[in-house]
């Protein structure tokens, strides 16, 4: 088993301190001496010459933006050569594909890939998924390296590197890493233990930071009310839909103390010998079928006399679908399903089990108090009359029914942790006091390399068509520089990209557009999408225009106390939407002749943002709006600065906030609340033309993107959708946040689409 990933962040003092999972635009000031560094154990996974797959256990370590690979730790192994090594570009693209069987065991898989090159990728794979989450933290701030590097002139003085990263294949300098570094946040202690142990790292704390979990960027339509307290959880039910609905949602929540990371390993863990230990109803589940990395198919059983007398034992099917939002939140969703590999079985009653979801969210821990703790959410929709009756008569036949045995999962759940402490010391850390040095040494000898070799080329590398040389230890290259060079190493840290952005004035949404040019009328009436614009709510497969009170953004003070604010009117008027399906996802497509933007009226607007949502299906869509400014854009102000700048700021910047406001809940569920980062959780191209930017988003760039996509597909005609778009404030100077445009989608229908001709 291999060890999870440590960040350190070491500054001009020698000082360090550890960064967990990141949030949305959850930034951190560090002094620009600030360096980060991730190492931990790894599978490489790959093929062969041969076609032969392999799954290597190695040793990862990232410095800035530099990225090498070990057959054995280089702490406890001074001097060994890298197998692997390369650079992290600012065009990296990391992906998370889920779960994956490897022999008897499961691992996450993450891919890498160039945005611009798909050929070029490789995969590595842990054995959890709070790995994955570190991981995937450490190659952003990597990417933000890059990034930084990029933005910085070339007759700016640049900062030493270490030389033991040599890409060009020279024998490495390596100096004793456990005698360099101070206050090394370490995790593990090698590929076969997890011996860990839990450090408040805290010294400073906001009263926002003991909150019940992350407020919501889109204000929801449920409306909960506590009606009973069991085992430390709470039971909720949603009272806003009482009279319309033959169903009722209901939820148990509960504090656990342990991360999220680990409580999802437990939820989705199907060892019967473990979930027999809190799980009093589906304790006896098999796997059915793997549909992705994160969906399957689980067949269960159980016996009712748990909860009544003389009843035939039950059997059900479900599927789950499961991914991980930016903010580090795990949603688990569970349908009731049928698979033709599990017919209804002789002396069993065929079921089906309540659909069901879980949310688990880090709990910001509060002063005085160490460990990890997390809020669970267990969200189920039962039959209204049973529940209400239970409520009015407090009927003892609920408390042995079903849905109660699921409400109280999370109070098994709960119990289960608090009586296995060594299940919470696996997420914890481990701090080791050593010594820094500080002496300044050259990276030139590394810039020609970084052009000739990524790290997806390195680590796509065939690793294992030469594995009997790999084996091969390489005893000579053990020895120690005996100078011992040092150096000074170059700032990265959540800010490292604004560093080179900062706005000359208060941020303002009026001072994004010109104000010393006149507005000139904005008409949607002046222009046509293959989606007709909505004149009211009763309007189906149309589109209108919402203010943007629905959601929720960063305030003035957000830096200080996380507070965000209503967010008032779009700066941008939506014009236009069209509604396409294609053979092929299409990008440009501002360039279409047909195009609104192509048109006389569009080419007079002064500006023009077209976003194309690519869709993936079969046919595949495209969602394209179109939002217009009325004066032209402010080169100095925000706006300005993410039209023209690159393509990496605008991946770390354009923001988008989802809202379900009509719909089934599960699919409420699975697209969520929260802001989303397009560029980071999917492929983003853009394209900047004389008064346009266009910006496409593959969709199905993302597994967990085409997962929750495919559901929302399934009820789309159901459906009311509200989008808000936005560029991330993180400068006090960029604050308050605005919304730039808004969209609200009113139960499409998928054949209206329009074919788009080439």
């Amino acid at each position: 088993m291999e060890s999870p990933p440590v960040m350190k962040k070491v500054g001009q003092g020698g000082g360090s301190s550890e960064s967990g999972g990141s949030e949305s635009g959850a930034e951190e000031k560090v002094s620009s001496r600030t360096r980060l560094e991730y190492f931990g154990w790894v599978y490489h996974l790959g093929t062969n010459s041969i076609g032969r797959e392999f799954c290597h256990l190695r040793f990862l370590y990232i410095r800035g933006k530099y990225v090498m690979m070990y057959k054995r730790d280089p702490h406890e192994n001074p001097g060994i050569k890298p197998i692997r090594r390369g650079v992290v570009g600012n065009t990296l693209m990391v992906e998370e594909l889920g779960r994956r069987k490897f022999n008897d065991g499961d691992l996450y898989v993450l891919r890498f890939y160039n945005r611009l090159d798909e050929e070029k990728k490789g995969e590595i794979a842990c054995a959890s998924a709070g790995e994955t989450r570190k991981w995937m933290e450490a190659f952003d701030q990597a990417k933000q390296q890059a990034e930084f590097e990029l933005s910085q002139s070339s007759t700016r003085h640049r900062l030493s590197m270490e030389n033991e990263i040599d890409l060009e294949g020279r024998r490495p300098r390596v100096r004793r890493y456990a005698h360099d570094l101070k206050k090394l946040i370490r995790i593990g202690h090698g590929p076969e233990t997890l011996v860990r142990r839990s450090s408040n790292l805290g010294r400073h704390h906001r009263s926002s930071d003991f909150m019940e979990g992350d407020a919501a960027d889109a204000i929801e339509a449920h409306e909960w009310r506590c009606v009973r307290t069991v085992n430390g959880v709470r039971i909720f039910e949603d009272v806003s839909d009482y009279k319309r609905s033959k169903t009722v949602l209901v939820k148990a929540v509960g504090v656990v103390d342990a991360s999220p990371d680990t409580v999802f390993e437990v939820v989705l863990n199907l060892d019967r010998h473990r979930r027999y230990e809190w799980d009093t109803l589906t304790g006896d589940l098999e796997l059915v079928d793997c549909l992705s990395g994160h969906s399957d198919v689980v067949y269960g059983s159980y016996d009712p006399r748990c909860l009544t007398r003389w009843q035939s034992k039950r059997d059900f099917i479900f599927s789950r679908q499961w991914f991980r939002g930016q903010d580090g939140a795990y949603t688990i969703l569970q349908f009731p399903a049928i698979h033709k590999k599990r017919p209804p079985k002789s002396g069993y009653r065929r079921i089906k089990i309540n659909p069901s979801s879980w949310e688990i969210r880090n709990l910001r821990a509060s002063a005085g108090t160490n460990g990890d703790r997390c809020l669970v959410t267990h969200m189920l929709e039962i039959n209204s009359g049973g529940w209400f009756k239970w409520k009015r008569d407090q009927c003892s036949k609920f408390e042995k029914s079903i849905p109660y045995a699921l409400l109280n999962q999370v109070s098994g759940l709960k119990a289960y942790i608090g009586a296995n402490p060594a299940l919470t010391f696996e997420s914890s850390t481990t701090l080791v006091d050593t010594k820094v040095s500080d002496a300044s040494g050259s990276i030139s000898e590394f810039e020609d390399a970084e052009v000739a070799e990524e790290f997806y080329d390195a680590i796509a590398a065939d690793s294992s068509s030469s594995s009997d040389d790999e084996e091969e230890e390489d005893d000579d290259n053990a020895q120690l520089d005996s100078k011992g060079q040092r150096v000074k190493l170059k700032n990265v840290s959540w800010a490292i990209a604004r560093l080179a952005l900062k706005a000359k004035k208060a941020m303002d949404a009026n001072n994004e557009l010109d104000p010393t040019v006149d507005p000139v009328t904005l008409a949607p009436s002046d222009f046509s999408g293959s989606m007709h614009q909505g004149k009211g709510d009763a309007d189906t497969n149309c589109w209108t225009s919402p203010s943007g009170n629905g959601f929720k953004i960063r305030g003035k003070t957000y830096l200080k106390d996380s507070t965000k604010v209503p967010g008032g009117d779009p700066l941008l008027k939506l014009m236009a939407v069209d509604w396409f399906k294609l053979e092929t996802s299409k990008s440009k497509v501002a360039l279409h002749p047909k195009c609104l933007v192509q048109s006389e009226a569009g080419k007079k607007l002064p500006f023009i943002l077209v976003v194309n949502l690519q869709v993936p299906a079969k046919p595949n869509y495209s969602l394209v709006l179109y939002y217009a400014a009325d004066r032209p854009v402010n080169k100095n102000s925000l706006l300005g600065k993410f039209i023209d700048g690159s393509d990496a700021f605008r991946d770390s910047r354009f923001k988008l906030i989802p809202s379900i406001v009509q719909g089934y809940w599960m699919v409420k569920r699975a697209v969520g609340t929260k802001a989303c980062l397009l560029g980071k959780a999917v492929t983003c191209h853009y394209l900047r033309q004389d008064n346009f930017l266009e910006i496409d988003v593959d969709i199905g760039s993302s597994s967990v993107a085409r997962s929750v996509i495919g559901l929302v597909l399934g009820y789309v005609t159901s459906l009311v959708v509200d989008l808000a778009i936005l560029i991330e404030g993180r400068e006090e100077k960029e604050l308050p946040e605005y919304i730039l445009g808004t969209v609200r989608l009113n139960r499409v229908r998928l054949d209206t689409a329009a074919p788009l001709e080439n």
